[in-house]
């Protein structure tokens, strides 16, 4: 028998829950052809290590490695050192690295696909960096990956949002770097609601406008380019894109509200996936995905649907405290034993958050065990004084 709960609403007030007895989401029984679904994972935190969890917070890699095997074991593919892992919000270049030579070699054991954010969060962002200095950066962090043999996420640079004085400049930078690359790269285009010290990139206020600019680079660099992930959270700006893209360039979503409809696509196209919320449904996206390699899209529909509203939660604004919802929902599944995260990050959202958070992750049947749930989720109800 599944205990009840005691939740609250905003202002306190305690209402009773009870959790539904959902059937267990089975694993796909063979590889997802169909679309390519990266999950960007996110990291435990080493909740014993004696030092500042602000500074210097330490990462369990066992727990975090082991979360990156049950990934590869549903058939997705992980996105590494992303800003689901709290890149540049707690884990710094020093920990990334550490982070992407660990998983490579993991994804290489397990035969799992992997790709790496090479980036330029080692560079303090400011006007006064020169471009230079940012075609350094990248060219450390990219050489990095590379020398590993991940394949290169090449994600937004704060620094160049900082100090380009143009498009132009934009341009220049990916530019050089795109003609340095050994493999094709995935481009990241990530919105200020991310992450808001990447207003305006791409040397325009304006999303359409930054939209050419982008295009530009990537149609003088097409063979460079296997992909790029927009996360601007606006579909027909998606589409859009998608619709502009060379041929064989690939339109990866992170469009954590409208994932579902922007996957199955359209009679023009359709997008693969890199997804933060994957690392929270990773059961329910890998199933239906498998479901849409059969052709059977009512059960498509049936498996994501219900995880819309979840996922539209966990990111609503500010929604770059996303992080804190998806490690809650590891932890209330019982991927790690405990709910802290690097930068003390699992304070970002309320204790009403969470609790709606629960309610939403039950109904969309993403409860592996309720009973464990409920006794984690009565273990952070104590702490806020609800017993």
């Amino acid at each position: 028998m599944i205990p009840i709960l005691q939740l609250p609403r905003a202002g306190g007030e305690l209402y009773v829950y009870t959790p539904r007895h959902a059937a267990p989401i089975l694993p796909p029984a063979r590889p997802l052809t169909s679309r390519i679904a990266f999950s960007a994972a996110h990291v435990v935190c080493d909740p014993f290590a004696d030092t500042d969890p602000l500074s210097n917070a330490q990462i369990d890699w066992d727990a975090t490695m082991a979360y990156r095997r049950h990934l590869w074991s549903l058939g997705l593919s992980v996105a590494e050192a992303m800003d689901t892992a709290q890149r540049g919000m707690g884990l710094n270049w020093t920990g990334a690295q550490e982070l992407i030579r660990r998983s490579v070699a993991e994804a290489r054991a397990a035969g799992g696909r992997i790709a790496c954010g090479a980036g330029t969060d080692h560079l303090a962002p400011s006007a006064q960096v020169t471009l230079e200095a940012v075609e350094a950066a990248y060219e450390e962090q990219v050489s990095f990956v590379e020398g590993l043999g991940g394949q290169v996420i090449l994600m937004a640079s704060r620094a160049l949002a900082a100090c380009a004085k143009s498009p132009e400049d934009y341009e220049r930078v990916y530019g050089r770097i795109l003609s340095q690359v050994s493999q094709p790269v995935i481009l990241h285009w990530l919105g200020d609601m991310f992450d808001p010290a990447l207003a305006g990139y791409w040397g325009e206020k304006d999303l359409d406008r930054a939209m050419e600019v982008c295009l530009r680079v990537i149609r003088e660099h097409a063979d460079k380019v296997d992909g790029i992930k927009i996360s601007l959270l606006d579909a027909e700006k998606e589409i859009r894109m998608r619709r502009l893209l060379p041929e064989g360039v690939k339109m990866y979503t992170g469009d954590d509200f409208n994932y579902p409809e922007l996957i199955r696509g359209d009679e023009q196209g359709y997008s693969h996936a890199l997804l933060g919320i994957f690392d929270a449904i990773a059961p329910a996206a890998a199933a239906a995905i498998a479901a849409m390699d059969e052709g059977d899209m009512e059960r498509y529909v049936a498996l994501l649907e219900p995880t819309i509203a979840l996922s539209r939660h966990i990111f609503q604004r500010p929604t770059f405290a996303y992080k804190t919802g998806i490690v809650f929902m590891a932890y209330l599944n019982g991927h790690q034993s405990h709910f802290r995260m690097i930068g003390g990050a699992e304070g970002a959202r309320s204790m009403v958050h969470l609790a709606n958070l629960f309610v939403l992750a039950d109904q969309a049947g993403l409860l592996s065990d309720p009973e464990l749930a409920v006794r984690r989720m009565k273990h952070v109800l104590a702490l806020s004084g609800i017993q």
